[in-house]
């Protein structure tokens, strides 16, 4: 189990394992907000905690972000049936983070 926080604490994802695989991807919100993705399935995660969310583009995605301090905390499917859900591995432990491989993904060019 992996414990990922935002920056006041107030939203808390408890998460099923560590990632291997990060996605640092380079478009136009991914590079904003700096994030790095791990993914998993929804009932993998369970998310604490209050947060708003975002959408754009196609709407299919909700980016979420604390309430409070505004740290972007993973993203969830609108249609819960894709049953995938990326969560900012910025946010876990340094010693979690440092074992994933990071792929970069050019998402710019899409």
């Amino acid at each position: 189990m992996v414990e990922s926080v935002c920056h006041c604490g107030a939203v808390k994802l408890q998460i099923a394992q560590a990632p291997d695989t990060v996605k640092d991807c380079n478009c136009s919100i991914c590079h904003r907000y700096g994030v790095l993705w791990a993914y998993y399935t929804l009932d993998q995660v369970q998310v604490r905690g209050a947060t708003d969310t975002y959408m754009w583009d196609d709407r299919s995605l909700a980016f979420h972000r604390c309430k409070i301090c505004g740290c972007v905390t993973h993203w969830s499917p609108v249609d819960v049936s894709r049953n995938r859900m990326g969560v900012n591995a910025n946010l876990m432990p340094r010693e979690v983070l440092e074992k994933a491989t990071v792929r970069h993904f050019d998402g710019a060019s899409m």
